[in-house]
C-alpha cells in the first residue's frame, strides 16, 4: 500500500489533536508528518517534509486559510478544508472546494474526503489539466469568500477522469438521472456530477435559478415562455421543453414575475 504524507494546520489544539488521532484510526494508508497552529508553522512543515495533503482550518488568526494559500504553490498539495463555516461560506465551499471536512469531523466523512485526496493525487501525476483546474478553483473559492458575496458565480464539477470548472452564468438546466445529476450548459456540452440535484439546489441559490421539478432546475435567463398545452413547460430558447410540477407551478409564476423585475 501506498503511503501518503500529510499536515494539519488549524489553530485549535484540540481540534489538531482530535484529527490527527482519527486519522491515524481510520486512514492508515495517510501517515501525519506535523501539525501547526498557524500559517508560518505551516510554512515551515511544508520546508521540512514532502507533503501531499494539507488539512488546513479557514478561519485561524493572523492568517487565515486562504491567506496562507496564497504564499505557497497550492496547486502541488491536495487541500482538505476543515472549517465550521455556516450559510454563504458554506455554498461557497461545497461549490468550489474539491473536498471539505465540517467541524466536528466525522470519521466516515474523512475517510471519504482521504479517498477523494488520494484519487486527485494520482490523476494529476498523468494529467496536467487536472492540476490546472484544482489550481483555478482554488482561486474561486477564495474569492468569493473574501468577496462577502451571495452570489455563486463559478462552480467546480468532480468527473470521472478530474475536474471542470463552470461559469454558473453557462448553465442552462441540471437534470436528476438516478444518483447522478446532469448539467446542460450552452452549446451541446453536458458534465455529468456525482452530486444530487438537492445539493445542486441548495448550492445554486442564486436568483436565476428555480427547481420546477423534483428532477429539474432550470436558469430563468434561458427561459423563453411557458406553456401549459398538454401539462405545464418551461421552454427554453433551444426549444427544450421541461416539465413543471403542480405543486411547484404558481411558486414558479412567482419567481418568474420576480425575477423579471430584478432583471430589468
Amino acid at each position: 500500500m501506498k503511503n501518503y504524507s500529510a499536515i494539519i494546520i488549524d489553530d485549535e489544539r484540540n481540534v489538531r489533536e482530535a484529527l490527527m488521532f482519527s486519522i491515524k484510526q481510520n486512514c492508515p494508508d495517510i501517515f501525519i508528518s506535523g501539525a501547526a497552529s498557524s500559517a508560518e508553522q505551516g510554512r515551515e512543515l511544508l520546508k521540512n517534509y514532502e507533503v501531499d495533503i494539507i488539512f488546513l482550518d479557514i478561519s485561524m488568526p493572523v492568517e487565515n486559510g486562504f491567506d496562507f494559500l496564497n504564499t505557497i504553490d497550492k496547486e502541488n498539495y491536495c487541500i482538505i478544508f476543515t472549517t465550521a463555516y455556516e450559510e454563504f461560506a458554506l455554498r461557497a465551499i461545497k461549490a468550489n472546494a474539491i473536498d471539505y471536512l465540517l467541524k466536528p469531523i466525522n470519521p466516515v466523512e474523512l475517510k471519504e474526503s482521504v479517498r477523494k485526496a488520494i484519487n486527485y493525487l494520482e490523476l494529476r501525476l498523468h494529467r496536467p489539466e487536472v492540476k490546472q483546474a484544482y489550481f483555478e478553483s482554488l482561486g474561486n473559492l477564495s474569492d468569493q469568500i473574501q468577496s462577502g458575496s451571495n452570489i455563486i458565480k463559478k462552480i467546480t464539477v468532480s468527473e470521472q477522469f478530474g475536474f471542470k470548472v463552470i461559469n454558473v452564468a453557462d448553465i442552462k438546466y441540471l437534470e436528476a438521472d438516478t444518483q447522478y445529476t446532469i448539467i446542460y450548459l450552452t452549446g451541446p456540452e453536458q458534465i455529468v456530477s456525482s452530486k444530487s440535484i438537492g445539493e445542486f439546489e441548495r448550492i445554486l441559490s442564486n436568483p436565476e435559478f428555480f427547481r420546477i421539478h423534483k428532477s429539474v432546475i432550470i436558469n430563468l435567463n434561458y427561459l423563453n415562455e411557458y406553456s401549459s398545452y398538454q401539462g405545464n413547460y418551461a421552454v427554453l430558447h433551444d426549444k427544450t421543453k421541461l416539465l413543471i410540477s403542480r405543486r411547484r407551478l404558481n411558486e414558479f409564476k412567482e419567481k418568474v414575475k420576480v425575477f423579471a423585475r430584478l432583471v430589468n
